[in-house]
């Protein structure tokens, strides 16, 4: 087993004020024996004990205050810095992890948010035998946006299309970019006809939004696929049927909502 100096240093600090109290112990004996009579070697005795006793105490202290101390001092200085090193380290794992589930853009969930929560709900609601709905959006005709106004403009887009399920989605509401202009959000509790009516109010929020960006006005629609979770299907095909639905909503003329 291996010892830390401090810990050493504390162990010879506690040998000499032991040994120190031996030596006094010594010298309250010799004390005794002056007083029965034997007064010459009693007191050469008492007066070498008490010296010996008071050089192990000097000692001992002098030990402590400039070995000791500045050792202990020290470890606490090293402990400090070691915790505030671990809290930063922790804090910046925290905002890595975080920076690696948001989208960097808009400030929403990313795909492999996304990814990840869709599992867990389809986890859960197997377990509860409970409805969950998906939303997949898509922008319509956004390649004409950043290619007509520049992709700053393409970017507030997306900015403010993100603001607006935000603000439609609830709580417990997973909404997420997975990339591009497409958007998806995962819905709990909902039945194919409550899911068909949230998308549509979607849908019709996107479609009323005037995107301001510079000297540029400009407004845009979405496309929406709907499905609600079968109880069986794995996450990979929940999505993709709700993205056949998306691709439906496309094919018959954009700007509306389509339901498996």
């Amino acid at each position: 087993m291996r010892f830390h100096k401090a810990e050493i240093a504390f162990f010879v600090f506690m040998l000499l004020l032991m040994a120190a109290c031996g030596a006094l112990y010594i010298a309250l004996q010799g004390l005794d024996a002056s007083h029965a009579g034997n007064l010459n070697g009693a007191h050469a005795t008492v007066r070498t004990t008490i010296y010996a006793a008071g050089g192990l105490l000097f000692t001992g202290i002098v030990f402590g205050a400039f070995f000791i101390f500045p050792l202990i001092r020290t470890q606490v200085q090293e402990g400090g810095k070691l915790r505030e090193m671990t809290q930063t380290l922790s804090a910046r794992s925290d905002s890595l992890e975080q920076a690696a589930l948001t989208d960097g853009l808009t400030g929403m969930q990313n795909r492999r948010y996304f990814d990840d929560a869709l599992k867990e709900y389809l986890t859960e609601f197997r377990r509860i035998n409970k409805p969950i709905g998906l939303l997949v959006l898509d922008l319509d005709h956004f390649k004409l946006v950043n290619d007509t106004h520049g992709h700053d403009v393409g970017d507030q887009v997306l900015r403010e299309v993100s603001a607006c399920l935000k603000n439609f989605t609830r709580y417990h509401d997973i909404a997420a970019r997975l990339g591009g202009e497409e958007f998806a959000v995962v819905a709990p509790n909902m039945d194919v006809e409550s899911l068909a009516k949230f998308a549509e109010r979607i849908r019709k929020a996107v479609s009323d939004l005037v995107i301001q960006s510079g000297n540029v006005r400009l407004k845009v629609t979405t496309s929406v696929g709907v499905a609600v979770w079968d109880g069986h299907e794995d996450a990979d095909g929940f999505y993709r049927r709700a993205d056949r639905m998306l691709y439906q909503a496309k094919r018959q003329g954009r700007n509306r909502v389509c339901a498996a």
